[in-house]
């Protein structure tokens, strides 16, 4: 079973997790999704990712990452590397939010350039330190440029998970439809997003995040070296 499709439709490529349960980030799973997208950014499209219905993604896989060791920091060096990847992104990325956005999932959603959530009984947020971990660097930063700054101290510090309508009204998603109709209005979002300038956009992204960027930097030396 692949973790991770590739699709490559007129206006988008469309990927998709799934690992048939919560949509972990482990090792084979960032393995599929920096694959896919090498092909979706050397194709120039806009970007869909998205995940199996119900689940968008879980975090990270607690089975390495409650070890505490070598293979956890690594682990989490691929997610930052994926979320950096998606910040940085040259063409639109969109996160069509399936269900149950938490952790590394909702550091997912805050890298995009727009987060498409479903209506219904689905969980989103940072849980780290509710579980018992200190949101790294570079999670710190996605959320100072993301969250809505009244949402950001709930956010990160206090743990505070959000049905999708209180996930947008936080900057964890931009809005919200019904399930059924979540992929139709990505792929509408989409064809939105394809018919701007790519070079434009690009230029224009990196001016608008040209602090972000040097911070995100430093983020990184900091939780890396």
């Amino acid at each position: 079973m692949a973790l991770v499709t590739y699709q490559e439709q007129d206006a988008f490529s469309l990927i998709t997790l799934d690992d048939g349960k919560a949509n972990a980030l482990s090792f084979a799973m960032a393995d599929g999704l920096d694959s896919a997208l090498d092909q979706g950014f050397e194709s120039g499209k806009v970007i869909v990712l998205a995940g199996r219905p119900g689940k968008f993604c879980a975090g990270f896989d607690l089975n390495v990452m409650g070890k505490m060791d070598a293979d956890s920091q690594r682990l989490l060096r691929r997610g930052a590397d994926i979320a950096g990847r998606l910040a940085h992104s040259q063409t639109p990325v969109i996160a069509a939010v399936t269900g149950h956005a938490l952790a590394m999932g909702a550091l997912i959603c805050l890298s995009v350039d727009y987060r498409l959530g479903c209506r219904g009984a689905f969980k989103l947020g940072l849980n780290e330190v509710a579980i018992g971990m200190t949101l790294p660097w570079f999670g710190i930063e996605l959320a100072q440029e993301r969250v809505i700054e009244a949402h950001a101290h709930q956010v990160v510090t206090l743990a505070r998970i959000y049905d999708p309508e209180g996930a947008a009204e936080a900057g964890i998603l931009d809005a919200c439809c019904a399930p059924e109709n979540l992929m139709a209005e990505a792929a509408s979002t989409a064809q939105h997003f394809a018919a701007l300038d790519m070079p434009s956009f690009a230029a224009t992204k990196a001016r608008l995040r040209e602090g972000f960027a040097s911070r995100w930097d430093t983020a990184m030396a900091r939780d890396f070296g």
